[in-house]
């Protein structure tokens, strides 16, 4: 018995030492994607000369304290020369330029911070110096107002202090949804020992920013801090200091994102929703600030606005539009009431956008399929785009799969697209593997650039002859509105025949083994992958499925966006159709599957209650059916932390190579050996 037991030890270390030592140097690991750095955030300096930028850099594995990737202030020049600012393990957020060059503001916890604080950082060298702080509270957004002097910043309200005494004698409970902690607005005068003054609004306030022409604010409110009131009930404000009242309300429904003045703050622009039940704002609106009459603008190209600037000379709005699974630049002009397209270069997916004083140099947050996001400024009447960061120079010399459009047909006829990230050593005469990535929402979608991370497969898959591809099914955004409103009370219904189509496209081809076909997905991607696991079970050999819905009755009951669910996903209630609702839930056919089926999920997820996965974990197990759950401590709502998304990733290739690669039936060992890849 020892030396069997012996032998099955050595086995768990070589299937799991196989994992990340499958492949040679040269081709993309695992090991890769969990040291990928990028740009989460550019902003361009007034003179048009500089762009400061966050990079996202991950901690070290296996040797760096558990967390989320470090966030470090860097500065590049037009010719793409960078420097670190304020690097090494540190988090900042929220860039913002002073209007004469010389500092960047943001906000970090340094040195020996107890709370998030804004500090400014001189550009022509010298350390980081705190503006202003709180002294029981973390400041979480913040603006500077046109002469830069003052600032206003949001902070939740303290917490009342725990009383020891009380707490050692077991009163502990724990007041839901009532006991909230409601955002404040406050307004600091820079460079002088006044208090930040608190303004008396009612309500929670989620953003805030000056005028460009006074001590006026434009800001968010809702009801309570509840994401479901965050999400839905939102309206934007104009905010007199002086008299501490509301001058404007700009009556709007549904889904609301960013807003923002004109320079001459006759106008705000904002990206809303065309009515209550739209799944995604994405419309693009105009509204007079005295007034607050407002007008949809947004381009007769169907397509979703996903962020806007203003111009500084003219009354022209720059917005960066998704339109299917590709994106551009746009503006429009108020005076003319015309748009025009200044950038769109297929396979270039621009996130953000921030432009110059003069408005000569437009600076852009861009992914590619060969590269995450990286920053890019478009300079020049012709508007020529120019990359000037590098944060991952490795990736230039790394083969990397062949990434396509596809289009293919629904079983009712509708035109569908996707993204296939071809098998690397890809033959004509050979039939290969296909994991399915699903993405969540699902109002959201899949553009064409980079689309490998810790629980996308993409160029890992593909560099092990996997094909990869990324459905836009129906429901998705990027196609418009009456698009992203198909998949509404069909909850698992035509939306995910259409995953179903695609995979049969792809057999149909000549790509693709039908016998080796896996999926896997997160949130409602994940609800894709349950179903995929139970009532689609024959055309799946493989599941992995992640933060998802399995119960949508059990659902709706612990969820933070019950309110959400009903106006822009089901239209309905569970005591409205119970038995409807059961029958569009995995669990309800739990007892056919026949497809192994993973489950991971963050153990603190408020969105979708890690009891949805020990449901259908449950259900499966009971009837002898091939699962596996596993929970993830501290994670909520998809893994933020290094360690949680390298361990995700090993366990979603290893099951997906266990039964795609080979005629397993047992399931791979549930060990992982991360403790002889720690140093001695």
């Amino acid at each position: 018995m020892k030396y069997i037991s012996q032998c099955f030890v050595l086995c768990l270390l070589l299937i799991t030492s196989s994992v990340s030592a499958r492949v040679s140097n040269d081709t993309f690991s695992l090991e890769h994607i969990a040291k990928i750095q990028y740009v989460s955030q550019a902003v361009i300096s007034p003179d048009g000369e500089h762009i400061a930028y966050i990079k996202s850099v991950p901690r070290k594995l296996y040797k760096d304290k558990d967390g989320k990737s470090f966030s470090q202030l860097h500065i590049v020049n037009r010719k793409g020369e960078s420097r670190p600012f304020l690097a090494g393990q540190v988090n900042i957020s929220q860039l913002k330029w002073s209007t004469d060059n010389s500092q960047v503001y943001f906000l970090a916890k340094l040195k020996k911070d107890k709370f998030t604080s804004l500090y400014a950082m001189p550009t022509n060298g010298g350390e980081a110096v705190k503006q202003v702080s709180l002294k029981k509270a973390s400041i979480s957004q913040y603006d500077l107002n046109h002469n830069g002097k003052k600032v206003a910043i949001l902070a939740k309200e303290p917490k009342e202090k725990e009383n020891k005494e009380l707490v050692k004698l077991g009163f502990k409970a724990e007041i839901y949804e009532e006991d909230l902690q409601f955002k404040q607005l406050f307004v600091a005068t820079l460079n002088s020992n006044k208090k930040p003054k608190k303004q008396k609004i009612q309500g929670n306030i989620s953003s805030v920013s000056f005028s460009p022409v006074d001590n006026k604010l434009l800001v968010k409110l809702q009801p309570s801090p509840l994401i479901d009131d965050i999400y839905m009930k939102s309206l934007w404000h104009i905010f007199d200091t002086k008299t501490q009242l509301i001058l404007t309300t700009f009556e709007t429904v549904g889904k609301l994102g960013k807003a923002t003045f004109s320079t001459d703050a006759k106008y705000i622009a904002l990206i809303g929703s065309i009515d209550i039940n739209d799944p995604k704002e994405g419309q693009l609106y105009i509204a007079d600030t005295k007034t607050g009459d407002i007008k949809n603008v947004s381009p007769t190209t169907s397509g979703h606005v996903k962020d806007i600037v203003w111009a500084n000379q003219s009354n022209k709005l720059f917005y960066v539009l998704y339109t299917d699974v590709e994106t551009e630049i746009n503006y429009f002009d108020v005076s003319k009431k015309k748009h025009k397209t200044i950038a769109n270069r297929s396979g270039f997916i621009i996130n953000k956008i921030s432009i110059s004083k003069s408005d000569k140099t437009l600076a852009a947050v861009i992914n590619t399929p060969s590269h995450p996001n990286e920053v890019y400024i478009l300079k020049g009447k012709n508007h020529k785009l120019v990359r000037v960061t590098h944060t991952n120079p490795w990736l230039t010399d790394m083969p990397l799969a062949k990434q396509e459009v596809i289009t293919y047909q629904a079983r009712d006829g509708l035109k569908l697209h996707g993204i296939l990230i071809n098998p690397i050593n890809k033959q004509s005469d050979k039939r290969y593997p296909l994991i399915m990535s699903i993405h969540g929402g699902p109002e959201s979608h899949i553009s064409n650039g980079w689309l490998t991370s810790y629980s996308k497969p993409g160029q890992i898959a593909a560099s092990q002859d996997y094909a990869v591809f990324y459905p836009n099914y129906r429901g998705s955004t990027g196609r418009g509105v009456e698009f992203s409103k198909l998949g509404q009370n069909d909850y698992a219904g035509k939306e995910f025949d259409d995953i179903v189509d695609a995979k049969n496209h792809l057999v149909n081809i000549g790509l693709v083994n039908d016998k080796k076909v896996g999926i896997t997905g997160g949130s409602y991607g994940g609800y894709a992958s349950a179903w995929a696991a139970t009532k689609q079970t024959k055309h799946f050999a493989a599941s992995v499925m992640s933060v998802g819905v399995t119960d949508l009755i059990s659902k709706y009951g612990t969820t933070d966006i019950a309110n959400e669910m009903y106006l822009v996903h089901a239209r309905s209630n569970p005591w409205d159709k119970w038995l409807w609702y059961l029958e569009r839930s995995p669990i309800y056919y739990a007892s056919q599957s026949e497809t192994p089926l993973l489950i991971m999920h963050g153990k603190d997820d408020p969105r979708v209650h890690p009891s949805q996965s020990m449901e259908l974990y449950r259900y499966m197990k009971s009837q002898d059916k091939t699962v596996r759950l596993v929970y993830y401590p501290g994670e909520g709502h998809g893994n933020k932390k290094t360690a949680a998304r390298y361990d995700f990733s090993l366990r979603l290739m290893r099951w997906m190579d266990h039964y795609l690669k080979s005629d397993n039936t047992e399931k791979p060992p549930f060990y992982l050996d991360h403790a002889s890849k720690l140093k001695k």
